[in-house]
């Protein structure tokens, strides 16, 4: 067997884990690490090297270490994407930089990240009407599902900021972008844009996953059910999320315990199968050439 092949990639931190969440699965590097490890398909024959730049410090891969990289991962934060703080407007422009001069480096963003990647083309990112909580279905589009190849994809979600559709109205009217899926309460829930040699997806009716430059999701596959509990708690305590929110995560009998209980009925939300993994980790590594 010929040696393996390594796949770089640079995780842009935006944020981190605290409390019992962080003391449980560690913090932000190890959650995502421990997901690419997770989605690496077993034929795959690839040594996976993940990097990261803390870019709430400012810390971001040397100039000339950038092209050396298959992918860009920015991670999701607690922070405002809203925000014009200013290690928000340095990535902003980061990502400005990277897709005009890097072209070649794939590109994925999962909530903040999706945001920021939103407001790189132009849109905004904005307070929504409510949360979206726990495991979601997402209603996919035409490219959506020839892109995921499922009809619907469920993902956790821990979010209120949202993309506003019509504020990215003109790069989806152009083609620059186009629209994954939506929710009821969010009609952006992921954006891709195909290289600029790829064939037009809406004029050949197919497309492959090595032609996507970006793909971003507003919902988290990398979260899995106990990280997810855990920050619901956390943030039911604060009173950062509201008890209806929360009592539909967890149902009547969805918090009595951590393991999976034998009966699912009134549990709410938390323990619905989501496709972070399967679905999701199969196009990220289809779009660095890897067949799963």
């Amino acid at each position: 067997m010929a040696p393996p092949a390594t796949t770089r990639v640079a995780l842009l931190i935006c944020g981190s884990l605290t409390g019992p969440v962080r003391d449980t699965n560690g913090d932000y590097y190890d959650v995502y690490n421990r997901y690419w490890k997770n989605t690496v398909p077993p034929t795959a024959n690839r040594r996976l090297v993940v990097d990261g730049y803390n870019v709430k410090e400012m810390k971001y891969p040397d100039e000339e270490r950038i092209s050396g990289y298959d992918m860009m991962m920015i991670t999701g934060s607690a922070a405002d994407a809203h925000d014009n703080a200013e290690w928000i407007t340095r990535l902003i422009e980061f990502v400005q930089h990277l897709t005009r001069d890097y072209p070649k480096v794939k590109l994925f963003g999962v909530c903040f990240g999706h945001q920021i990647i939103a407001r790189a083309i132009g849109g905004i990112c904005a307070r929504n009407n409510a949360w979206e909580v726990g495991p979601t279905t997402v209603k996919l589009t035409d490219i959506g599902r020839a892109v995921f190849d499922v009809d619907e994809l469920d993902i956790q979600e821990m979010h209120r900021d949202h993309v506003p559709l019509d504020s990215i109205s003109e790069s989806l009217s152009s083609g620059e972008v186009h629209l994954l899926g939506s929710t009821d309460l969010s009609g952006c829930q992921g954006l891709v844009k195909f290289s600029s040699s790829a064939t037009k997806p809406e004029e050949e009716g197919s497309l492959h996953p090595k032609d996507i430059q970006i793909i971003t999701l507003q919902g988290h596959p990398e979260f899995t059910e106990p990280i997810l509990t855990g920050i619901v708690r956390q943030r039911s305590a604060s009173g950062a999320v509201p008890p209806d929110i929360v009592a539909d995560y967890f149902g009547g009998k969805g918090d009595t315990g951590d393991g999976a209980p034998l009966d699912f009925n009134d549990t709410g939300k938390r323990w619905k199968k989501t496709n972070g993994v399967d679905v999701v980790g199969r196009v990220i590594w289809r779009m660095l050439g890897v067949e799963c």
